[in-house]
């Protein structure tokens, strides 16, 4: 598996956060939930997999695993991998750390993302994969690190077309941060025409409007938060 070229496998992850319903987003968590069950089959995984998703996402999955999974492995759902039901609002807490979760108020699909205090005064924030909408701005006020979508670079917008898409741009992504005091900026969730050169290209464009710590982060990348 790829995740061990980061030091690490499934065995080590036992909480994952699912933002929304799309294809893009869900699919692979399905696939994940099966190889967790055949490593619990086998004594190979230890301890429970916490899986937290709002309602409409955490129905499909369950509906997706009953009807893939074999029935040995459709048993440990709710029994040691937990779907646990998010709400707009509603507080957890995550390896240790205070957990919030918030409705980005998507366009296309219900969507959540989360605000998650990793210090005293310092918050990691996750917008999903839209534009952070202005009824949420206050949970990436002063972040510490913001995870943001930025689908395509201002100048190719006429090519990508972002906002049809209801995504944005590295400018405006970088405008946004800059806007709220984000001290660490995270881009995600981008086009794959320009990945030879993204890091690049990216960076490029959004140090014209950010003046934080930027990061464009390639596949398997590790950043210490």
């Amino acid at each position: 598996m790829k995740l061990t070229m980061l030091g690490t496998g499934l065995d080590d992850i036992h909480e994952i956060f699912i933002t929304h319903k799309h294809t893009d987003h869900l699919l692979g968590i399905v696939w994940v939930v099966r190889v967790v069950c055949q490593q619990m089959m086998k004594g190979k995984y230890d301890g429970i997999l916490n899986v937290y998703g709002h309602d409409e996402v955490l129905n499909l999955l369950r509906d997706m695993a009953g009807k893939l999974l074999w029935e040995k492995e459709f048993a440990f759902i709710g029994d040691r991998i937990l779907l646990h039901e998010v709400t707009d609002g509603q507080c957890a807490e995550i390896i240790g750390h205070k957990t919030t979760f918030f409705d980005v108020c998507s366009k296309k699909a219900k969507q959540f993302g989360f605000s998650m205090e990793i210090r005293e005064n310092e918050k990691l924030v996750c917008c999903g994969d839209e534009p952070l909408h202005d009824t949420v701005m206050n949970y990436a006020e002063n972040a510490k690190w913001l995870l943001h979508e930025a689908f395509c670079l201002y100048s190719e917008r006429d090519i990508h077309k972002p906002y049809e898409k209801h995504h944005s741009t590295v400018k405006d992504a970088c405008e946004l941060a800059e806007t709220l005091g984000v001290q660490n900026l995270i881009l995600y969730h981008t086009e794959d025409d320009t990945i030879a050169d993204r890091k690049n290209l990216y960076t490029r464009e959004g140090k014209a409007y950010y003046h934080g710590n930027l990061f464009v982060p390639d596949d398997l990348e590790k950043i210490d938060l």
